[in-house]
């Protein structure tokens, strides 16, 4: 059975505008996994009428409603009275939950307030959804062929109880298994991907592909609905295989999280080494290869060469390149790249030099001109990349991210 779900989130610090909704996003793209269709989000204020209304609009387009918010101590905290007379059920306490509220106070060295115990007062016959990471509890029921699950706002809380409470809970309401893959790809838009996926997409009744696009890259959902989990992923092969076929090598990997990721794997698979040498995107990839646990196994260091007197002093540049052709110029990638790696002492050495903004350089390279180089044994690969004319900020990412796929692409082979 196909299920339709309906995100109703409760807080009027949201339509003030106080926060963003991001536990939205996070559910969604969940519920996307799990091959539920989501086809509205509402937003309510702490009005208990008005979240009665919402719940009555929902409950005739979708048959599982989901709500975040409104489930702590304050007194604006009404969302499990709302819904419990939307649908006719009585609040009732729940003492294992109102001991779970005093051992995390306890645990947290805090006095608790009478008030937090309101926490512990839930609609009759729910399932109770524990909540290891905050006091609220969520809960599940059904009720007139609806099911409904209530979770707590706070992102972080809401998204560890969305993965490891709701998720097994919808689970539980499907005929078989749904399973997905993701591949990831990078240097081609969610058009330019759709595009050449287009007649193979419009082909597909299970399993489904589907296109999502992100701030690194257009991901490229398979999802497929079968008895075992087994049977899914086995469903779910060959098309991966023709979407790999398909796209070549912009795909940087399956089920991944991000191109530093597999560029650390890759790394670590060959027992190489790499440093930065940086202008334009000022430590930005140092930066996301040391955010990984264990970098430090693999990552010399980076040198952040923003003018020419550190390009020449510390990177070795040669004053009269830099005179000739400029900082920004393939020459000085390649020396950049080169100095790095004897520096360092490294394996394998980025270099990034170009124009961020926000106005072109004293020599007339537009904003958005960047070259990467790769320096590697006694060699040296150097690219020139346009971000084009766009926020410096995201000339700056784009040019990373880019510095990573080159070395993503040495890596395996593609240069």
């Amino acid at each position: 059975m196909s299920h339709t779900a309906e995100l109703i989130a409760v807080g009027t610090e949201l339509l003030l505008g106080n926060i963003a909704n991001t536990d939205a996003q996070m559910i969604s793209e969940g519920l996307s996994q799990l091959g539920i269709n989501v086809y509205y989000h509402t937003v309510v204020g702490d009005n208990p009428e008005r979240v009665r209304q919402a719940v009555d609009i929902a409950r005739h387009r979708a048959d599982i409603l989901i709500t975040t918010g409104g489930l702590g101590p304050t007194c604006d905290d009404l969302t499990k009275v709302a819904i419990a007379q939307a649908f006719g059920k009585e609040l009732v306490y729940h003492e294992p939950s109102a001991q779970r509220i005093r051992d995390r106070f306890a645990a947290m060295e805090r006095p608790v307030t009478e008030n937090n115990f309101q926490q512990a007062m839930l609609p009759e016959g729910c399932t109770v959804l524990d909540n290891d990471w905050g006091t609220a509890p969520g809960v599940a029921f059904e009720a007139e062929s609806t099911h409904v699950i209530m979770l707590p706002g706070p992102p972080k809380e809401c998204e560890m109880m969305f993965r490891h409470r709701a998720v097994p809970y919808l689970k539980a309401l499907s005929d078989g298994v749904i399973a997905s893959r993701t591949v990831k790809t990078f240097g081609i838009g969610e058009s330019a991907a759709e595009a050449l996926l287009r007649d193979l997409m419009n082909s597909l009744q299970n399993p489904t592909l589907a296109p999502y696009a992100k701030p690194t890259g257009t991901e490229l959902r398979i999802t497929a609905h079968a008895q075992t989990e087994a049977e899914a992923f086995a469903l779910i092969a060959p098309v991966e295989a023709q979407v790999k076929e398909i796209l070549g090598d912009k795909v940087i990997g399956v089920d991944v999280g991000s191109l530093e990721e597999v560029c650390y794997a890759l790394l670590k698979e060959k027992g190489l080494t790499v440093g930065t040498a940086e202008s334009c995107t000022g430590g930005l990839i140092a930066k996301l290869i040391t955010d990984l646990p264990g970098s430090s196994a693999l990552f010399r260091g980076g040198i952040v060469s923003y003018t020419n007197e550190v390009k020449a002093g510390v990177l070795g540049v040669p004053q009269d390149m830099l005179d000739q052709y400029g900082a920004v110029s393939p020459q000085v990638a390649e020396a950049m790249a080169r100095g790095a790696k004897a520096a360092l002492g490294c394996d394998i050495a980025l270099s990034t030099t170009g124009v961020a903004g926000p106005d072109p350089d004293d020599r007339g390279n537009p904003i958005g001109l960047v070259y990467l180089g790769l320096a590697y044994q006694d060699q040296c690969y150097v690219t020139e990349f346009h971000a084009g004319k766009v926020a410096r900020e995201r000339i700056r990412r784009q040019s990373a991210q880019t510095a990573l796929d080159l070395l993503r692409r040495y890596l395996t082979g593609l240069l």
